[in-house]
């Protein structure tokens, strides 16, 4: 697919798919399965118990920033 330029937001077609479409559902798919083999996110199984909803979150962060950093060495690997 080539590369198109615009030089006005007014020059960008209309989106290419109508949502609720099987098309539109299969464009996200691929989009989602390229990103997971590009980035992807790893959480431990399983069913975690929490005191309170800040337990939850700093938890939740912690996974995050464990992904984001995975994915810095994984760039840093690169070069």
């Amino acid at each position: 697919m080539p590369i198109k330029k615009f030089r006005d937001i007014s020059e960008i077609e209309e989106p290419r798919y109508e949502p609720g479409s099987q098309q539109l559902y299969e464009v996200i798919r691929h989009v989602w399965g390229l990103s997971d083999l590009i980035c992807p996110l790893r959480f431990p199984e399983g069913v975690f118990r929490h005191r309170t909803i800040e337990d939850a979150e700093a938890l939740r962060a912690k996974w995050e920033d464990d992904n984001f950093q995975a994915h810095r060495a994984r760039m840093a690997a690169r070069r």
